[in-house]
């Protein structure tokens, strides 16, 4: 089969399509024909070699952990799964991934495909989708009534986030830019605030919110956060509620018993089964901004170093 793999840490130039034996289903596994897989910005920084201590990866590695796809053959012990079914999983981002055209995964990873939509679509749903679910519902706590303001709406997190919040009831204020601002209106946001024309605590300074979620920069106009505008985002918090971030863990204020976490995604079978649950009922939407083939991958992480990604890209095998 045909496979994306590195063989050294480096820049995208390592990556290299190449023929590799296909998978074989292993106790507790399953394999899959690959129907897409989405790149995701971690993808990269493993590839470069920033998180060997966290991700070590063993040589040579295909990337990419978010994938759909069908089942064509099963391991020993699996139950629940059959040949030809349709499914979709967040993998472990240090095993081999699905940038190819077979990939052998685990079987508590997996969930039923979305019924709806084109299938290499979801996977743009997996490891972002939950990184959504449990940012507001684990971490934050979010309940109806709440305010929240997402800061960085209009990235693949975010767009998820404001779905989920604005359909438990809470009120979203959206941070994004202007071309994400119709999409994240339609999504439920009651109000936008564009975080490439001033920072966002400056546009919102005075006001309070139970949840400020706060997630990486996906447009190549922003920088990441420093801590001065981080501790002024958590001075957006109000009394009692918590900020919750993707890249920092921030300054908490327990003199106004404001709490704050870093988020760390955990890929959770049950929670993926109840988005897709959510998709099948029109009630949240898969976005993709790009449909590419495989072997676009290595030009994908070029793009995405320069900022030029136009949003969440599938590969298509």
């Amino acid at each position: 089969m045909k496979a994306v793999r590195y063989h050294v840490h480096g820049d995208s130039d390592v990556l290299v399509l190449e023929e590799v034996d296909r998978p074989v289903a292993g106790a507790g596994e399953v394999v899959l024909r690959v129907a897409g897989t989405a790149f995701n910005l971690l993808d990269a920084a493993i590839r470069a070699g920033l998180l060997q201590e966290v991700f070590p990866v063993a040589l040579p590695h295909v990337p990419n952990y978010d994938a759909a796809g069908v089942i064509t053959e099963v391991g020993e012990g699996v139950s629940g799964w059959t040949v030809g079914d349709a499914v979709v999983a967040f993998l472990p981002p240090a095993a081999p991934g699905a940038a190819a055209e077979y990939a052998a995964v685990p079987t508590e990873v997996l969930s039923a495909a979305p019924r709806t939509g084109e299938l290499a679509d979801a996977a743009a749903l997996p490891s972002v989708g939950l990184a959504a679910w449990q940012a507001l519902f684990e971490h934050a706590g979010l309940k109806p009534g709440q305010s929240v303001l997402i800061d960085g709406a209009g990235g693949a997190v975010g767009g998820y986030a404001v779905q989920l919040a604005a359909q438990a009831g809470a009120t979203v204020t959206a941070a994004a830019g202007a071309r994400s601002r119709d999409r994240v209106r339609s999504y439920g946001a009651a109000r936008i605030v564009d975080h490439t024309a001033a920072p966002v605590p400056a546009s919102l300074a005075g006001q309070r919110f139970d949840v400020v979620l706060h997630l990486a920069p996906t447009s190549p106009d922003l920088v990441p956060t420093g801590p001065e505008e981080v501790a002024q985002l958590v001075d957006l918090v109000a009394d009692g509620g918590v900020f919750v971030s993707t890249t920092t863990s921030g300054p908490e204020d327990p003199g106004r018993g404001v709490r704050a976490v870093r988020i760390f995604t955990r890929s959770d079978a049950g929670q993926l089964a109840g988005l897709v649950a959510r998709i099948d009922a029109g009630d949240l939407q898969i976005h993709v901004a790009e449909r590419r083939p495989l072997t676009d991958l290595a030009a994908v992480h070029r793009e995405a170093a320069a900022g030029r990604l136009a949003g969440k890209t599938v590969l298509i095998p």
